[in-house]
């Protein structure tokens, strides 16, 4: 009866002990440092970067788009494309690879429009 007692006892603990993952939702754009008033654009979440930044890229209609980062020399250091969601895109920019610069990121829909464009310097 002990040993029925004890390996009760021990379940209880286990099962009592185990984490339930819980699916997060998707995080909103928070306070005012990622949103974008117009109905198109780019904004970074900060001007300084060191490895990464948030970016968000927002659209009128679900689109192809592409990114061009570019030197102080306006010489293409990275260029990217993506499909985007109308509204807000939250997308996230490495830079480990960039030496210490100022960099231009820009927007630019599938006919080579300009939808946005906004400076960083990479520390």
């Amino acid at each position: 009866m002990k040993k029925l007692g004890l390996i009760l006892v021990t379940l209880i603990v286990f099962a009592g002990c185990t984490k339930v993952d819980v699916p997060m939702p998707r995080p909103e754009i928070t306070g005012t440092d990622l949103k974008i008033a117009s109905a198109v654009g780019i904004k970074l979440q900060s001007s300084f970067v060191t490895s990464e930044v948030a970016m968000n890229v927002k659209s009128d209609v679900a689109q192809t788009v592409t990114v061009k980062i570019t030197d102080i020399s306006n010489k293409v250091v990275s260029k990217s494309t993506m499909d985007v969601k109308a509204g807000d895109n939250i997308l996230k920019v490495y830079t480990n690879a960039f030496p210490s610069s100022a960099y231009r990121i820009a927007l630019y829909d599938a006919a080579g429009n300009q939808l946005g464009i906004t400076d960083f310097n990479k520390l």
